[in-house]
């Protein structure tokens, strides 16, 4: 693999704040969750202020294009929490990790003049394989339970919906990143919506709205600013590889802060996914 270029490097950074995300749904698990990611993705759309000088005819886009947006902000998230009421939490996130997968292989279904090597290929079912046995651990889990079917084909579409924006975005007439505030301010707003369609209302303490800001301006405000400007510029089916990596950090951060050992599944996902990255990554 090549050495990182900037918009690995944005992706990566997109990756560390995605991966942040459990230690504070952790200790955040008490909010509803359409609450918690309207909250946060309404703060994560002010990043795009300082981005425009404070010039929000910078966010004016094609109608089209905030469509997209909605599309892949709140279309994902909707489809993941909706998937968490139907299906065991854990079977439901590995499924939804299928999009890095995803974006590997999609990517010569939407880009015009990327194709697939079978050494992608492999190195994204190898990616996959590492990010399963970080969330599986040493567990016994099975997707084959009773009833829980529609949950792992709505979380299914949540992989594909976060998949497919990745790589639409790259096919929209071009627009500035700053944009995605816009993106993230309406996705916001919908999901207060639901939550006060479906969610009992609570009361937040100083300390939740603390930690929603520091969601906000990260995993569900900033990673999304840095992914956006990462995809415009990067290799899809390199930054698809990276992507395995969320999983992995995310669970070495959560057993950090909540003081458990690392455990070996933890070691053996973490060579898997950097192996794949390095070698479905690298350049003839």
């Amino acid at each position: 693999m090549k050495s990182f270029n900037r918009s690995d490097l944005l992706a990566l950074s997109a990756i560390a704040l995605w991966g942040s995300l459990a230690p504070l749904g952790v200790e955040l698990s008490h909010i509803p969750p359409f609450l918690l990611t309207g909250l946060g993705l309404l703060i994560g759309s002010l990043i795009a202020l300082p981005l425009s000088k404070f010039q929000l005819a910078q966010w004016k886009i094609p109608f089209t294009t905030l469509l997209v947006g909605i599309y892949g902000l709140f279309g994902f998230h909707f489809l993941l929490f909706i998937a968490l009421r139907h299906a065991p939490a854990v079977e439901a996130n590995l499924i939804n990790y299928l999009w890095p997968l995803g974006m590997v292989v999609m990517a010569p279904l939407f880009l015009k003049g990327v194709s697939l090597k079978g050494r992608h290929i492999v190195a994204a079912l190898i990616g996959f394989t590492g990010a399963a046995i970080a969330i599986l651990g040493k567990g016994q889990t099975s997707l084959s339970g009773t009833g829980f079917q529609s949950g792992y084909l709505i979380a299914l579409a949540s992989a594909f919906v976060w998949a497919s924006y990745s790589l639409l975005t790259r096919r929209l007439p071009s627009f500035p990143t700053v944009a995605v505030g816009g993106f993230a301010a309406a996705s916001g707003l919908l999901s207060l919506a639901c939550h006060f369609a479906l969610e009992p209302s609570v009361d937040l303490s100083q300390k939740d709205m603390l930690l929603i800001t520091l969601l906000g301006l990260g995993p569900l405000g900033g990673a999304f600013f840095l992914w956006d400007a990462a995809i415009k510029t990067g290799d899809t089916r390199r930054i698809g590889l990276l992507a395995f990596a969320t999983p992995i950090l995310s669970t070495i951060l959560l057993l950090l802060t909540t003081g458990q050992a690392l455990e070996w599944n933890v070691v053996l996902a973490s060579v898997l996914v950097v192996g794949a990255a390095a070698w479905g990554g690298r350049e003839d």
